[in-house]
């Protein structure tokens, strides 16, 4: 009875956190769906052609496709693209959460509850890390119509931060990755926390790539 107590539990906290980690990033605006602008979907496959996961990169960011013209505003595209990191790795973390409470509730620490929370550890970085470099991207808050500045100092150390913190990201959910080789005998729940890591993996790494391409090719850096 304890032990159902107990599940019963888990299951109301995985619910919760993944709830919030949803409610987190959506905007009223997005309730309704809003037809894509051609324009701005050209602009995101050709920007994404850059990226290493270019289908992925796609496929993430079309429903985005209804902010018009993004190629007008340089900065919007990374923007959202380390939005969507964001969003991913906040669902991982509620993932391997409440997991952790499960297999903590069940199993104790044995191999599998030690390498889900190392790798709730990893990801839990990167949420964080992501959150950083979007703030730091919003400071920069640089015009629509420009097309090369000056950039002095303070402006190249707001492009470090969001670098250092997005490549930081990559790194630890890349980590969270390798914890779980495949091979013949891996169990669905490490097949499972692998794919949710390599995702958060994949979609940061084509973020960072647009990044770098703003800060490239836009801002003349």
């Amino acid at each position: 009875m304890a032990q159902l107590l107990n599940l019963n539990l888990t299951s109301l906290v995985i619910m919760f956190i993944s709830l919030m980690s949803i409610l987190y990033q959506v905007e009223p605006s997005s309730l309704i769906p809003k037809p894509a602008d051609q324009s701005s979907m050209a602009y995101i496959r050709a920007s994404c052609k850059t990226t290493l996961y270019s289908n992925l990169c796609i496929q993430s960011l079309s429903k985005f496709g209804h902010y018009s013209p993004l190629e007008q505003n340089p900065q919007q595209l990374p923007q959202i693209a380390l939005s969507v990191s964001h969003s991913r790795a906040l669902q991982t973390r509620a993932y391997l959460l409440g997991l952790s409470i499960q297999l903590n509730n069940t199993m104790k620490k044995n191999d599998l509850y030690l390498d889900v929370q190392n790798c709730l550890n990893q990801i839990n970085d990167s949420v964080d890390q992501l959150g950083q470099s979007i703030q730091e991207l919003r400071r920069m808050n640089l015009p629509k119509d420009i097309v090369a500045v000056n950039i002095d100092d303070n402006f190249l150390w707001h492009i470090s931060n969001v670098e250092t913190w997005v490549s930081a990201a990559l790194t630890d959910a890349s980590t969270c990755v390798n914890l779980f080789n495949p091979d013949s005998r891996m169990s669905k729940v490490k097949a499972g926390i692998r794919v949710r890591a390599l995702n958060v993996a994949q979609v940061t790494s084509n973020a960072l790539a647009l990044f770098h391409g703003y800060a490239a090719n836009d801002v003349k850096v």
